[in-house]
């Protein structure tokens, strides 16, 4: 089966070739012969009953310094796809909102992974809210006297914004820290959007494990383990992966969300736990899998294509 592949995402010459994981993708789709063409998220339009997209062919190798060649400039029509990644990083503002409008005007004819209305409909801390038993204390508000209450019920807490990623804006806010107040405001400055605050889990100092789920399957795990001093354990800013299990409450987990994510086309996901608790499920542009074979041997990138090849013969 040879497919012809489009990546929706961040410019390729500017990955990083060890860590991304659409480029892993990339390399796979290519070592099973498929052909690629990538876009930016900035290039699709739609044009008189047509989603079209600005972008050129590209052939991938893991060389540092010449990893991508591309081929000549292109407007193609996204019809004449087989597969349609939607990888672009957020922030999930209304700018990847109508960018996941658009793709639903193509999606099955051409299958597009994730499923663009539910990756619209399930973001990242608010799928979460889904399984209230598996998370830890949340709430999401404007309203700084409900955050003053939270904080005094539940003592430390984390703040961060609710459409953030990649660990910016995070604030780990302890009982007596005097700038609730100016952090409230500053968020309320430069967004109209409600945060998300979280119990404060002391245990994330020896790690946030981000496992990779394939069509609602755990495939495995890796740690992330915060810097020095540092709250976040992102490795956008310097958290540091390491090898690790599955224990038997993170299968409890995948067991209860798994068939969500399946029933949805939630096709490649990355959740985030801590200490068992279920903090976010990553589906916009999920992290991790290159870590994952470096330390494990697993070829999630493989496992994915042969789930999405197994959908697309099963469509005939």
């Amino acid at each position: 089966m040879s497919l012809y592949v489009a990546f929706q995402m961040d410019p390729i010459e500017h990955v990083s070739i060890n860590g991304d994981s659409t480029f892993r993708l990339g390399l796979e789709a290519e070592a099973r012969g498929h052909r690629l063409f990538q876009y930016t998220a900035d290039k699709l339009s739609y044009v008189e009953g047509r989603v079209v997209a600005r972008g050129r062919p590209v052939t991938l190798r893991r060389e540092a310094g010449n990893h991508v060649t591309f081929g000549d400039w292109a407007d193609v029509d996204l019809s004449e796809f087989d597969v349609v990644w939607l990888r672009q990083d957020p922030p999930f503002d209304m700018g990847y909102i109508t960018n996941t409008h658009l793709l639903d005007r193509v999606h099955p004819g051409t299958f597009v992974v994730n499923d663009p209305f539910w990756v619209r409909n399930s973001p990242e801390k608010l799928l979460v809210l889904d399984f209230p038993d598996l998370t830890p204390p949340t709430l999401i508000t404007r309203e700084l006297s409900l955050i003053r209450a939270f904080r005094e019920r539940h003592g430390d807490i984390i703040v961060k914004p609710l459409y953030g990623n990649g660990g910016a804006g995070i604030f780990h806010l302890r009982p007596n820290d005097p700038n609730l107040s100016s952090l409230i405001e500053t968020f309320s400055a430069g967004s109209r959007e409600p945060v998300i605050a979280q119990k404060y889990l002391p245990a994330v100092v020896k790690g946030d494990k981000r496992i990779i789920l394939v069509d609602g399957e755990p495939v495995g795990a890796i740690n992330r383990v915060p810097a020095e001093g540092e709250a976040r354990s992102n490795m956008h800013v310097g958290g540091r992966p390491e090898k690790i299990g599955l224990t038997a409450r993170e299968h409890e987990i995948c067991a209860v969300i798994g068939p969500v994510l399946r029933e949805k086309g939630l096709l490649f996901t990355g959740i985030d736990v801590i200490d068992g608790w279920l903090t976010e499920i990553n589906v916009t542009s999920p992290t991790g899998i290159q870590e994952l074979e470096r330390f494990d041997g697993i070829n999630a990138a493989a496992l994915i294509w042969d789930a999405i090849e197994r959908k697309l013969a099963a469509r005939g």
